[in-house]
């Protein structure tokens, strides 16, 4: 069982669409296949991205579009590529759009339409380097508003695309209070003065860019805010709820082939006078990972119903890093030493491994939810 390996799966060409907008949300995966196809390297995430957008995938691909166009990715590209994906037109893209839209030219409207299209790479940089990941109101990375000038100082760690982007969209505090309203999104040039990328060293999410970001003295025009001072973190809270929401359905996906695959493998595995597939132990173990596969899809279900998105995006997120991990591991039991080849179901545990703190550690996931204990009991989601 591959993680996934370059050029799997059959893809066939499209045409490219000028937005994702003018096409129907049916056509999303076959249009996915087509930009895969036409990236030539699964295995190369800038590639992929460009193709995307040339395919008019990334600009409007909202809620609606990420099952199927993380679902055809998760079929074809590698882990870490699929991530690089995942962190931009689930989070990052839709911030950048949010704000664009609100001002008139400039580098936040420029950047936008150039990652929309392909032509531009981001990086959220949220997870601070001051303190543990999901404890961003401590956050130490600091934006001096001078004026019309802004000043980055701090430095991010284990971020997504940082080797790989052109721009990262910082989250940075603007004021030295502990409150909401004390910070601030900053989009930085990687290439600007004072900026420094140190690349993660790590083998099991190839594809992903992982690495920090140092900002030492960063002076960028004022025009590089995305959004008002004092907006930071609310606009970071709408959007990470989104991505959390994309985490589901991508680990939905991965459930979705993992299972397919190991069923097949069992059902032509000899085991005494029949196959593996036809003794009652392994297919009740197979049926609790159903169960477990199921969990996930359910919850997203709930997150798209949800009149408290955060609240519901906890739950989603906290079932898919149980569920996730229970499936794979199951599933690598069942398969035996099939699992731990180089590209084997092993190694694809590990690398999802990052469902459990990606987006919000669990633990963190678990202390919110239980924040809302009364409104969740007195709620009836069935």
């Amino acid at each position: 069982m591959s993680d996934r390996a370059p050029g799997a799966g059959t893809v066939t060409a499209v045409a490219p669409a000028a937005g994702a907008g003018s096409y129907p949300v049916e056509d999303v995966a076959t249009r996915t296949g087509a930009a895969i196809h036409a990236a030539g390297t699964p295995s190369d995430a800038r590639a992929v991205w460009r193709a995307l957008g040339g395919h008019g995938l990334l600009d409007g691909a909202g809620p609606e579009r990420l099952p199927a166009l993380l679902g055809v990715l998760d079929e074809h590209c590698p882990v870490g590529v699929v991530l690089s994906v995942c962190v931009q037109v689930a989070s990052a893209l839709p911030l950048l759009r949010e704000h664009a839209e609100a001002v008139d030219g400039g580098p936040v409207s420029a950047v936008h339409r150039a990652a929309a299209r392909g032509a531009a790479t981001l990086a959220l940089a949220a997870t601070d380097r001051a303190g543990s990941g999901s404890d961003l109101m401590n956050l130490g990375t600091t934006a001096q508003l001078n004026g019309d000038e802004v000043i980055l100082d701090g430095g991010k760690r284990w971020i997504t695309n940082a080797t790989t982007a052109d721009h990262a969209l910082v989250l940075a505090r603007h004021r030295p209070q502990p409150h909401f309203t004390s910070f601030v999104w900053v989009l930085a040039p990687i290439e600007a003065p004072g900026v420094r990328v140190t690349a993660t060293e790590d083998d099991l999410l190839p594809g992903a860019g992982l690495g920090d970001i140092e900002f030492d003295g960063v002076r960028l025009d004022r025009s590089h805010l995305i959004g008002r001072a004092g907006r930071g973190m609310v606009n970071f809270a709408r959007h990470i709820t989104t991505e959390r929401y994309a985490g589901g359905v991508w680990a939905a996906a991965i459930c979705r082939r993992v299972l397919a695959d190991t069923q097949r493998r069992l059902a032509a595995r000899p085991l005494g006078a029949g196959h593996a597939w036809d003794n009652a132990a392994i297919r009740e173990r197979f049926a609790r990972c159903l169960v477990e596969s199921w969990r996930i899809g359910a919850a997203c279900a709930a997150y798209r119903d949800s009149p408290d998105p955060m609240v519901a995006s906890m739950l989603l997120k906290t079932a898919v890093a149980e569920s996730l991990d229970l499936v794979l591991g199951e599933c690598g039991r069942l398969l035996g030493a099939d699992a731990y080849g180089d590209a084997g179901l092993a190694r694809l545990r590990a690398a999802t491994a990052m469902f459990a703190t990606a987006g919000g550690a669990t633990g963190a996931m678990l202390a919110g939810i239980a924040d809302h204990a009364g409104d969740l009991l007195g709620r009836r989601p069935w």
